[in-house]
């Protein structure tokens, strides 16, 4: 997976899954704390950079996922939304991911000229247990999006959001373990349950990792690093393509842009077993694989 784009940094703990955040982790390795929440310098405006060609390093029919060290909805992140804002809507041949554990927030925080939404933006709200999901979801589908998703991250207790799917509003369901510090278990039954609620209403479901523990059969499996957790995932065979999600992305003008012209994800070795298939960009072909085949 590639094009990750960060235009703020750090958040506030707020739920069960924030325990073990992974980035508050991962600051902690380079003595940071992750509550310490700024605006990033050089990657604040990354979906508009370009190459020295001129030509824009983010393609048209690509995906970025926004705000992965934090959360786009973050009441300190206010005066800096405005501002992200308008970069996507400068993109509108973009899809961008947009992930919360704040929906309640959303509502106030959309642009003026939102209305019933904007076709290049993917909303979706994460979903550890039953808990978060009862709270988070019905807040989701009253909210106005073209396209929504729930992600079930970290995993930590099973999960059932069949009256959900029955709207007919989710198009994909992520999910994946936890890692790091404190790591709660993910069960392979809880995966399973999930995916066959998904499949019964032929909505994609993508079980990306299984986490650093794994339970299966009432044994459990400890499995460190997050590429062979993603393989194993993918080996469990429990990811479901469902019906496409389709974006209808446009140049700056509003035309529609063919679907030749749009971005066409490379595979290449290490992507064939991967559990993000069905929702990443594909390789960045920045090389790895050719100087450590898998």
């Amino acid at each position: 997976m590639h094009d990750i784009w960060n235009p703020w940094h750090g958040c506030k703990k707020i739920s069960e899954g924030c325990e073990n955040c992974y980035m508050y982790f991962l600051d902690s390795l380079r003595g940071k704390h992750g509550g310490d929440i700024y605006r990033t310098k050089a990657g604040f405006r990354y979906p508009l950079s370009k190459d020295r060609n001129g030509r824009y390093k983010v393609k048209s029919g690509e995906m970025i996922r926004v705000c992965m060290t934090s959360d786009f909805f973050l009441e300190e992140a206010d005066p800096w939304r405005d501002e992200a804002w308008d970069i996507i809507s400068q993109r509108p041949d973009v899809k961008f991911f947009l992930l919360t554990k704040r929906p309640q927030r959303v509502e106030k925080c959309l642009p003026k000229d939102w209305a019933d939404g904007w076709e290049n933006v993917f909303f979706n709200v994460t979903t550890e247990n039953q808990r978060r999901a009862d709270e988070r979801i019905p807040i989701l589908l009253d909210l106005p999006f073209k396209h929504k998703g729930i992600m079930c991250a970290p995993f930590i207790g099973p999960v059932t959001i069949e009256k959900y799917l029955k709207s007919g509003q989710i198009e994909q369901v992520l999910c994946d373990g936890e890692n790091y510090n404190g790591t709660r278990p993910c069960h392979y039954e809880w995966v399973r349950d999930l995916r066959d609620e998904c499949a019964a209403h032929d909505v994609t479901f993508v079980f990306c990792g299984t986490g650093r523990r794994f339970v299966k059969d009432g044994k459990t499996y400890v499995i460190e690093g997050n590429g062979l957790q993603s393989q194993q995932a993918y080996r469990s065979g429990l990811s479901y393509q469902g019906k496409p999600m389709k974006f209808r992305l446009t140049d700056n003008w509003g035309h529609p842009i063919p679907e030749e012209l749009l971005y066409k994800p490379y595979f290449g070795p290490r992507c064939q077993t991967c559990g993000m298939q069905y929702s990443c960009n594909g390789c960045s072909k920045c090389g790895k694989c050719e100087k450590d085949p898998v």
